[in-house]
């Protein structure tokens, strides 16, 4: 049996724009991915509210990325695939990072990935924008004005990041953006809609590995 890892934040745990909680299995994206492949394939959800690619939440522990994925990948060894899709929180206002920071910290997360599972391939995703209000009252007081530009520039230095360690990638903005319920999250629909997208990539990715295998 081939193992995919998911690893990311809400919007990979499954977090509901209406903040009643995590959405059932058959709705979130990672248990759709699951139910495409069926049993050929194993599709580990490790998604957690909050986490970072590095920063540490003074507000929630355990939200640092790069301390928990070294055990995590330990864990769960071995895995045919790694699927990275972090940055979003790495945008709140008081981490103040740059696209090209947090990029850094993506790229921290690879060195782990090449340290713990060396044989893995990996995809990683940049994260859909944020939405334009929010920062506004009623939605998330963490991020600011900047913060949404900061979202839309994860893109282009993810797929530098992608190119530059010879690894697959793949635009989450290119196929669903955030509900307007809360500006930040994928509501049931888009989760439909990006499985299909990570499904037909993903299939891509092992039957090339598969064939490479073969040969």
């Amino acid at each position: 049996m081939k193992q995919i890892l998911c690893f990311g934040d809400s919007n990979t745990y499954g977090y509901k724009p209406d903040k009643s909680g995590r959405f059932s299995w058959g709705v979130r994206w990672t248990s759709i991915l699951a139910e495409k492949f069926g049993r050929d394939v194993n599709v580990i959800e490790e998604g957690l509210c909050g986490r970072t690619t590095i920063f540490d939440d003074v507000f929630r522990a355990g939200r640092n990325g790069s301390e928990s994925f070294p055990a995590i990948l330990e864990s769960h060894t071995p895995l045919d695939l790694i699927i990275i899709m972090l940055g979003t929180n790495d945008c709140k206002t008081v981490y103040g990072a740059t696209a090209g920071i947090i990029g850094k910290g993506v790229e921290t997360l690879l060195e782990q990935v090449k340290k713990y599972s060396p044989d893995s391939d990996i995809l990683l995703i940049s994260p859909i924008y944020l939405g334009e209000n929010v920062y506004k009252e009623g939605f998330d007081v963490e991020f600011s004005k900047e913060s949404i530009q900061v979202s839309k520039n994860l893109e282009a230095v993810y797929e530098k990041i992608a190119l530059k360690n010879n690894i697959h990638f793949l635009r989450a903005q290119d196929f669903v953006s955030c509900s307007e319920t809360d500006q930040e999250h994928l509501d049931a629909q888009a989760h439909k809609i990006f499985a299909d997208a990570v499904y037909k990539k993903t299939d891509e990715i092992l039957k090339a590995r598969f064939i490479k295998a073969a040969c």
